[in-house]
């Protein structure tokens, strides 16, 4: 079994862990005071290949799968939470359409995407069907040509800023599960318009907004893949974000420890640095631990899925320990600083303020929990097939 990495993700790692510390660093505190979505440095991620890293080269790609990706995103999170999580969505949009379009539509979009000229955004959630996606309502009644497409998604990473949207609505009000249909929405579509971008505890450099559909018609061809299978597409999707948000977490969990850590080596207290207090090392060797832990998780979920491997419960677990592992690095981190660490002078209140949607969006941990107990349940007598 070996851990070490390949040369080429080394390389990528580099240029991900550098772009981070020069792109991301320097503007983070600015963009997410100010609510700025920098569309600059988007473009400079395509230059950069991070934004088609699910699709092959023929379609303007670099296909370096789910591990690659996974080491990126940890790397930009350190910069910019914000960024990478924008990021992985769009490369999940990328990537959706990618795996279900038909030619015609791996063609028109898919190049576009994967080369950062276009920005991607994902929209499932609404007021009343968030954990219970399948309570959609969102309707597409069909007509000559193509659906009429009416309602409200809320909750859009990259609302308004995106220039193609995958969307899940109802094509069928008999059904349930499967009466959900996804469609592809291009920004400028009549009928298609957004609500004001949200205030939030975090993650500001990252617009959030609804969508609004009024008697907006969707041509035929923009339906990805089967009517009925919109539900089914939404949550494989979702389990390659899970691990994709796991690895935003791990890296803003390990900004957060890096940060406390330099801090504690300067703060004299009692007539020495804080870090040769017993009380601090305990703390910052537990919080190693589990950011170490997380990290592995997270790697072997996104290892999984480059095989082919069920990785459904191991996306699951990985995203829930290292979210909840981001939450209690970054409120440690606040702590360890004290009262510094309660000033927005200081980075790690915002740290903390970052990590907490990560124990929402892609799923919230309680929903993770319940994944798991279901793949769990599927081993009769409790005994799991060896993963290893």
């Amino acid at each position: 079994m070996d851990f070490r990495l390949t040369d080429e993700q080394r390389l990528i790692r580099k240029a991900a862990r550098d772009f981070a510390a020069k792109e991301l660093m320097p503007n983070v505190r600015e963009w997410e005071e100010t609510a700025t979505f920098s569309r600059k440095t988007f473009d400079k991620m395509g230059e950069l290949d991070f934004t088609g890293l699910y699709v092959p080269e023929e379609l303007g790609g670099t296909g370096v799968g789910r591990l690659t990706a996974a080491i990126i995103f940890e790397e930009l999170a350190k910069g910019c939470f914000a960024t990478a999580v924008y990021l992985s969505v769009h490369n999940m949009v990328t990537n959706l359409i990618y795996q279900y379009g038909n030619e015609a539509q791996r063609n028109k979009w898919v190049p576009p995407l994967a080369r950062g000229e276009k920005l991607g955004a994902y929209s499932l959630t609404e007021a009343d069907a968030g954990s219970d996606a399948a309570a959609l309502t969102t309707s597409a009644v069909k007509t000559d040509g193509g659906y009429v497409v009416n309602g409200t998604k809320l909750y859009v990473t990259s609302g308004e800023v995106a220039d193609i949207y995958a969307v899940m609505v109802r094509t069928d009000e008999t059904q349930k599960q499967k009466g959900i249909s996804a469609i592809i929405v291009e920004k400028g579509t009549p009928g298609f318009s957004f609500g004001p971008h949200e205030p939030k505890m975090g993650l500001n450099a990252s617009p959030t907004t609804e969508l609004h559909f009024q008697d907006c018609f969707i041509p035929a061809e923009n339906l990805l893949g089967e009517e009925g299978r919109g539900l089914n597409m939404a949550l494989t999707a979702l389990n390659g974000g899970r691990i994709s948000i796991g690895a935003c977490a791990t890296g803003l969990a390990q900004q957060a420890l890096d940060y406390a850590m330099a801090y504690a080596h300067k703060r004299q207290q009692f007539g020495k640095s804080i870090i040769s207090f017993q009380g601090i090392q305990f703390l910052v060797a537990d919080l190693a631990t589990e950011i170490e832990a997380a990290r592995l998780m997270i790697y072997r979920a996104a290892w999984l899925m480059d095989q082919g491997e069920p990785s459904v419960m191991e996306a699951a677990m990985g995203k829930r320990f290292a979210t909840d592992t981001a939450m209690r690095v970054t409120t440690e981190a606040v702590q360890l600083l004290g009262g510094y660490g309660y000033m927005k002078s200081y980075p790690v209140e915002m740290y903390m303020r970052f990590a907490k949607i990560a124990q929402i969006f892609e799923g919230t941990n309680q929903i993770q929990r319940i994944v798991i107990a279901r793949e769990l349940a599927k081993y009769k007598g409790g005994k799991r097939p060896d993963t290893y």
